[in-house]
Parts: structure tokens; sequence; C-alpha cells
């Protein structure tokens, strides 16, 4: 049961990607702000339930042109190490090598190569590292807003999607128990620099 979280384990590494590209002006690049931003995903347990974790360090940054999304930039880090389940033994677990080893693996990335338009909202194609694997994924990215921050600083915000399977990246433990299919949502709050 304590390894069902090694799905969750790296789905968020998909925390890649979170592009946003409302209304802002060419070459807008954000930081992201590591209070306001949040990465967690979600693995069936046992094929019954569905259970839910986090990680709690996510650093990066993203560039906005609302005139032309095919410039939008998008890189992102999340720390293995900082998988959160609520239970810590289960977290030692996720941690070890049987699913994120984040002594040999500690860092889950990002990087986009293309965004385009899709409706609403936009798909970024890029590269996601997880487990020493590199792989292209494509996220659906949502522009969530901007405005002023408590500091007066501009912000930003974006919402990214992804549903990744672990086995594509070498996380192959206990797949019987812990579910191949790792959804995860990304939401990025970033200040304008």
């Amino acid at each position: 049961m304590k390894l069902q979280t090694g799905a969750l384990v790296l789905i968020l590494a998909s925390l890649a990607g979170v592009d946003t590209s409302y209304r802002a002006r060419a070459g807008e690049t954000y930081q992201a702000d590591p209070v306001h931003s949040s990465v967690i995903f979600r693995v069936k347990h046992a094929n019954t339930a569905y259970f839910w974790g986090r990680f709690n360090d996510i650093t990066g940054a993203f560039e906005l042109d609302s005139g032309d999304p095919s410039q939008v930039k998008l890189e992102f880090q999340v720390k293995a190490a900082s998988v959160d389940t609520g239970n810590a033994k289960r977290d030692q677990h996720l941690k070890s090598p049987d699913f994120l080893n984040a002594v040999q693996f500690p860092t889950i990335t990002f990087a986009s190569k293309s965004v385009e338009k899709s409706g609403n909202a936009y798909l970024a194609t890029g590269d996601m590292t997880l487990h020493g694997v590199t792989k292209p994924i494509t996220v659906h990215l949502t522009p969530t807003g901007t405005g002023r921050g408590p500091t007066g600083a501009e912000i930003g915000g974006i919402e990214a999607n992804v549903t990744i399977r672990q086995s594509d990246f070498g996380i192959t433990k206990m797949t019987g128990m812990v579910g191949d299919i790792v959804w995860i949502n990304i939401s990025v709050e970033g200040v304008r620099h």
C-alpha cells in the first residue's frame, strides 16, 4: 500500500510544463514562487481507490507571449525527495530505489520545446526527466490569471495537467499493487522579472 504512492512519484515530475499566454507581453519571464505553487498527483491503489500525494519543492520559470504561443518557454524542477503522502514510512519507500530513487535521481524536470493553442488553453510538448529517464510528454496548460501580489510585484499563474505511465520512466516495482497511470496537476504562481 505504501508503494502505491510510488506512482505519484513522479507524475508530478510532470510538473513540467505550465504555460500561460493570457495578455502577456512578449518576453515576460516569471519565476515560480514555491510558496504559492503546487504539484499534486493521483494514482490508483490495488485497482480500487485513488491515492493522492504532492511534491513540496518546486522551482522554475516560464516565459509568456500571448501574441505568439510558439514563443512560450517553460522549465520546472521538482526535488524527488520532497514527495509527501502524509505518511513518513511510505514517503521513505517512495524515495527508495523501488520508486523515485531520490538519491541517484534527485530532480524531476520538464522543459518545453513547443507550445500551440488548443481552444482556450495550450498544449506544451517537451522533455520530462524522471527516475533518470527522459521522455517527450505533452501537458495541457491553462492560464489562471495575472495581478499584483502583496508586495506589489506583478504575478501570473498557470495550471498544467498530464497523465503519465510510471513504467515509461523505468518505475515498475509492484505494478499490480501500485497503478502504472499517474495523473499530475501543477499549479504555478510566478513573479515577473
